[in-house]
C-alpha cells in the first residue's frame, strides 16, 4: 500500500480517511456554493465560530458572503421530508478568522449532518462517528459529552442574558465567577450550588453518572445521557469517552446532547457538535438535527510522527539485470514495508536493511 503521509498534508490525509468512514454509514456527499446571502449569517450569528464574515456585492445588488459555516447552508438548502432522515457529509472550504494567524483564511472543514425525524438511534450513530473520526485522525483522543437538558432544567425561567453568562462561566469552569453571576441574576442558592457541583463533574461515565443522578435526580435528560454513554462504552469507545458539563452552549441553538473532541498535542477542540433542533426551528424547519464538524486547520498543530528510517528496505541492483524479476522481487518485499531501488547506497539515506538483487535472487548485504 502506498504511504501518502510523505506527500499529503495532515488535513488532506484526514479528508480521505473520513470520507470513506462516512460513506460506509450511508452518508451522501453534499456540495454547495462558496457563498450565501449575508443576511443568513446575520440572523444566526450566535451559531458561528467567528464573528468575521467576508462580504461582497453581487451583480444584482445583493450583499453576499463567502461562507464561514457549512451547517447553515445545508439547513437553508435542504427540505423537510416527513418520517425520513437526511444524512449528508461534506468536505468544504470555509472563510473565517483563523485562531492561528488571527486573520481571514480559507480553511478546509469536514463533517456530517443528520436532519429530519431523528431519535436516540441517530444521536448514537453520530456520537459513534464522532469518536471514530477522532480515532482516524489522532493516535490519542478524548470525546467529551454533556446534555443541555440537565442545565436547562436548573435554569428554567432565567432570562437569556443570565443563562448565557452562567453557561459562559461553566464553559470556562470558573466556579468563583459562576457563583457571582448566579447571585446577580437571582438564582436560588440551592440551584447555584448544584451548578457549581455540576461543572466540577468530569470523568468516565461509570464514575460521573451516579454522582449526576444524586445531584439532579433521574430526569429525562439524565436517562438519555446514561443510555447513550452506556451504548458508547458497549460499542468500544469507553477508553476515550468523558462526561463533562463544561461542554455547553452559550446561545440558544443547541439542545440535548453536545460534545467536543480533543486530540493529543492540540490545545483546542478539533471536533465539535451536538443536537440543534432550535436552530432548525428558527430557520423554519420542522425536524430535528444532530451533527458535527472536524476543524482540519487545527490538525496542523499536532506533532508530526517521526519515522525511524527513510525506507524499510534498500534494494541494490546491477545495471542490465532482469527488470521484470527485479520489480517482482521488490513487490514481494513491499509486503513488509517500503522499498527503494538503487544501484549504490545514497549518502545520508537511513534504512532498516539493505539487500542486493543478483541472478534473480534477493540476498541481505
Amino acid at each position: 500500500m502506498t504511504d501518502y503521509g510523505c506527500t499529503l498534508r495532515r488535513e488532506e490525509q484526514a479528508v480521505f480517511a473520513l470520507r470513506g468512514l462516512y460513506e460506509d454509514y450511508g452518508y451522501a456527499p453534499y456540495k454547495m456554493s462558496k457563498f450565501e446571502e449575508y443576511d443568513l449569517y446575520v440572523r444566526n450569528k450566535e451559531f458561528l465560530i467567528s464573528d468575521g464574515v467576508i462580504t461582497f456585492t453581487d451583480t444584482d445588488g445583493k450583499l453576499m458572503a463567502l461562507k464561514p459555516d457549512v451547517t447553515l447552508s445545508i439547513i437553508k438548502n435542504s427540505r423537510d421530508e416527513s418520517g425520513c432522515v437526511q444524512k449528508v457529509y461534506y468536505n468544504e472550504n470555509v472563510y473565517r478568522v483563523s485562531e492561528d494567524a488571527h486573520c481571514f483564511k480559507e480553511i478546509l472543514q469536514t463533517g456530517l449532518e443528520c436532519m429530519g425525524d431523528i431519535d436516540d438511534g441517530c444521536v448514537y450513530e453520530v456520537l459513534r462517528l464522532a469518536a471514530e473520526s477522532l480515532r482516524r485522525i489522532a493516535p490519542k483522543a478524548v470525546l467529551d459529552v454533556s446534555h443541555l437538558g440537565v442545565v436547562d432544567s436548573l435554569l428554567d425561567g432565567l432570562c437569556a442574558e443570565g443563562r448565557g453568562k452562567i453557561c459562559h462561566c461553566m464553559g470556562e469552569k470558573n466556579a468563583h465567577e459562576l457563583k457571582a453571576v448566579c447571585a446577580k441574576y437571582g438564582v436560588a442558592e440551592d440551584v447555584a450550588d448544584k451548578l457549581q457541583k455540576l461543572v466540577g463533574l468530569y470523568g468516565a461515565p461509570d464514575k460521573v453518572m451516579p454522582a449526576l443522578r444524586d445531584l439532579v435526580g433521574d430526569t429525562a435528560a439524565v436517562a438519555t445521557l446514561e443510555t447513550l454513554t452506556a451504548a458508547m462504552v458497549a460499542g468500544g469507545y469507553g477508553d476515550m469517552l468523558r462526561v463533562d458539563f463544561s461542554v455547553i452552549d452559550e446561545g440558544r441553538y443547541y439542545n440535548g446532547i453536545v460534545f467536543r473532541g480533543f486530540a493529543q498535542g492540540v490545545p483546542d477542540s478539533v471536533l465539535s457538535g451536538g443536537q440543534y433542533d432550535r436552530l432548525m426551528r428558527q430557520m423554519g424547519r420542522r425536524g430535528g438535527a444532530v451533527g458535527f464538524a472536524v476543524y482540519l486547520d487545527r490538525l496542523g498543530r499536532m506533532p508530526e510522527a517521526t519515522r525511524e528510517y527513510d525506507v524499510d528496505t534498500l534494494l541494490l541492483y546491477d545495471e542490465g539485470c532482469d527488470l521484470t524479476a527485479l520489480y517482482a522481487a521488490a513487490g514481494t518485499l513491499r509486503g513488509e514495508g517500503s522499498v527503494m531501488l538503487q544501484k549504490e547506497i545514497p549518502s545520508k539515506l537511513t534504512y532498516r536493511r539493505v539487500c542486493r538483487f543478483k541472478n534473480g535472487e534477493v540476498k541481505p548485504v
